[in-house]
């Protein structure tokens, strides 16, 4: 038996604890946590503006893999700390929970209120580089890994009254792997704060392509629901500010109703997404519902047969932009994904109600179109509600209501159970034959679906193929926002793989498929049931051995490596080519095959890609299908 004793227990001094458990800190070792980097340097500058001390910053991607953030604020102070005897910008990068987030009089208002941002960043990079700007001084320090390598020291003297900070970073490859900062990526956040931080100019410079972007937008969170609503057609011209104030607390928010049907609602604490909600989102639903119904009250428009609207209803059409700004703010975990601040809620329910009721009595046409949109809301809702019963069973193998073509799977445990939605009869017969009936159902479909990102859930709901998707998977169906028709636990399956041709046909399938899980199924991605399956295009035999190759770029490759040998080659056309064998070990034998995960990075991004690849313009989807891997992660 081992020793356990005093001599057992080890304390990891400094930053050491952040390099061993660095997914106690940061999004995980992916390229969640790696930009969380960035973004959280980012997010040190962006409190200098909030503050009123800085109005221009700049952000640089840098040939070399690193990433720096430049502002025009104070500088971070360089004086000797007091009890600490270092300056407080060494502090500051090697110490945790040190900052000027924990003085209310240094930051009214401010993201990164743990006091780790700075320091886990400085941990978990190979080096970082931190050069001040104040008192007509430049100041310049480095670090390694966490530790101090090039001592706080004097550059120079600075011209002018050129005054801020700059800290340039390095991401770990011993951490990290090999990674590299995504620019869509990137943009997206600088996107994000430009329309937050109405007036704010963010530069983003990508030295490895020479791109060079400025975001500057004076209309704030409206001009943000206008574009985050890009694509859709408006219910009515100018979007909804609402503004105010209650307490400490400032409450903005942006509204565009739009005559289609899905909602988005974005939510920010201190222009930090909380992409997760929180008190301040829930309080913004329970106020704009208040408010529109008492609105509606007060117009006469409730009388008339049919349902009465709920939330649910109401938010049909509706995209949103909910950003407050408060001292303390109170998030769930260092990834500040959730606010809990529950006075946050109690601001926003009381700006909101009181100014879009104001806004809806001032503006009866505009509130009459957005309540009209809620009654026929309703309707399809009502019509809908038998298609959505056939989803209800008891016993998975047993139910009538499951579709005829499912060929489903042995075992009823739906951690164990996978299913494979496959195009087309003749690859669905394949996949039957070669698959492993004990925990693999098939559920064959016939061609392209109906593009659900131009048709409401009644019209859906009429559809052969969505219909016996919805069967098969047992969960339910989504609405709009959060409606509770949708049981995930419910689901039959936790692992639903898209399986088409790898060709563009195969792509552009496997698009429809994916718009209709991300509108009417979003949980089911959420929650990491979704995969795509990779197939082979090429199959490749050189005398007895044969091996699959997936794309052409790697055909490429592989042919070179194997010139001078006699290869035979094989192009599959469509997965109905390959027989059971061939498909079982190449794209549904779990040992073997590649599966790509389905992720919602933000949903921003993900609104801007369905809405761009369901239009009526072509090339947006053209380019997106050429670039679908960045959609998705690998699991293999």
């Amino acid at each position: 038996m081992a020793k356990y004793d005093a001599s057992s227990i080890k304390v990891l001094k400094g930053l050491e604890g952040v390099r061993k458990r660095p997914a106690m800190y940061i999004a995980g070792l992916g390229p969640d946590g790696y930009h969380q980097l960035l973004f959280e340097i980012l997010d040190n500058a962006v409190d200098e503006a909030l503050a009123g001390y800085a109005s221009e910053i700049q952000v640089t991607l840098h040939e070399d893999g690193s990433a720096s953030v430049e502002d025009n604020g104070r500088g971070i102070p360089v004086d000797v700390m007091p009890g600490e005897g270092r300056p407080a910008v060494e502090v500051i990068y090697t110490e945790l929970h040190a900052g000027g987030k924990f003085d209310s009089g240094a930051y009214k208002v401010s993201g990164g209120l743990h006091g780790v941002g700075a320091s886990v960043v400085n941990a978990l990079s190979e080096w970082t580089v931190v050069e001040v700007f104040r008192d007509g001084k430049h100041y310049r320090i480095k670090f390694s890994r966490g530790q101090v390598v090039e001592p706080l020291h004097e550059v120079g003297k600075v011209r002018g009254k050129k005054t801020g900070t700059r800290v340039r970073f390095k991401p770990d490859p011993e951490i990290f792997g090999e990674q590299s900062f995504d620019y869509r990526r990137v943009r997206r956040r600088l996107r994000e704060v430009s329309f937050l931080a109405g007036g704010l100019k963010i530069t983003l410079t990508d030295e490895r392509t020479g791109k060079r972007e400025v975001f500057q937008d004076k209309g704030g969170v409206a001009s943000f629901a206008k574009a985050l609503a890009e694509g859709e057609e408006p219910l009515y011209e100018r979007p909804i500010l609402l503004s105010g104030k209650s307490g400490e607390i400032e409450v903005d928010v942006g509204m565009l109703h739009t005559r289609g049907y899905n909602t988005e609602i974005l939510a920010y604490a201190n222009l930090i997404p909380t992409r997760d909600g929180g008190t301040h989102v829930s309080g913004f639903r329970s106020a704009y519902t208040r408010a529109i119904n008492q609105y509606a009250k007060r117009a006469g428009l409730e009388k008339g047969k049919g349902p009465k609207p709920t939330s649910e209803d109401l938010l049909e059409g509706l995209y949103a932009v909910v950003s407050v700004k408060l001292p303390q703010p109170q998030f769930e975990g260092q990834t500040k994904g959730k606010l809990l601040n529950p006075e946050a809620g109690a601001a926003v329910q009381a700006v909101v109600y009181e100014q879009l009721l104001d806004y809806l009595e001032k503006n009866p046409k505009v509130g009459r179109l957005i309540y009209e949109k809620a009654q026929r809301a309703a309707q399809a809702r009502e019509a809908a509600r038998k298609a959505r019963e056939l989803v209800r069973r008891q016993n998975p193998l047993e139910s009538d209501d499951l579709p005829g073509k499912l060929a489903d799977c042995q075992t009823e445990d739906p951690d164990e159970a996978e299913l494979f939605i496959v195009e087309g009869d003749s690859a669905g017969g394949s996949a039957k034959q070669g698959r492993d009936r004990r925990f693999q159902a098939i559920l064959p479909l016939r061609g392209k679906i109906l593009n659900v990102e131009k048709a409401n859930l009644e019209k859906a709901l009429k559809n052969n193929e969505i219909r016996a998707m919805v069967a098969a998977i047992g969960a339910g169906i989504q609405g709009t926002g959060n409606d509770a028709h949708f049981d995930l636990d419910a689901v039959r399956y936790k692992k639903i793989i898209l399986m088409t041709d790898a060709d563009v046909d195969g792509s552009h399938i496997r698009t429809l498929l994916l718009t209709f899980f991300y509108r009417y199924m979003r949980p089911l991605i959420e929650a990491g049931y979704l995969y795509i399956a990779k197939p082979p295009l090429y199959r490749l035999r050189v005398g007895k051995k044969v091996e699959y190759v997936y794309d052409d770029a790697e055909l490429e490759k592989r042919l070179r490596e194997l010139e001078g040998k006699n290869v035979e080659i094989q192009r599959f056309k469509g997965l109905g080519e390959m027989n059971p064998d061939q498909l079982w070990e190449t794209t549904m034998n779990p040992e073997t095959r590649i599966l790509k995960k389905v992720t919602i990075e933000d949903a921003l991004e993900a609104s801007e890609i369905f809405e761009e690849l369901m239009g009526s313009d072509v090339a947006p989807r053209r380019r997106f299908i050429e670039e679908y891997a960045k959609f998705a992660e690998l699991d293999v």
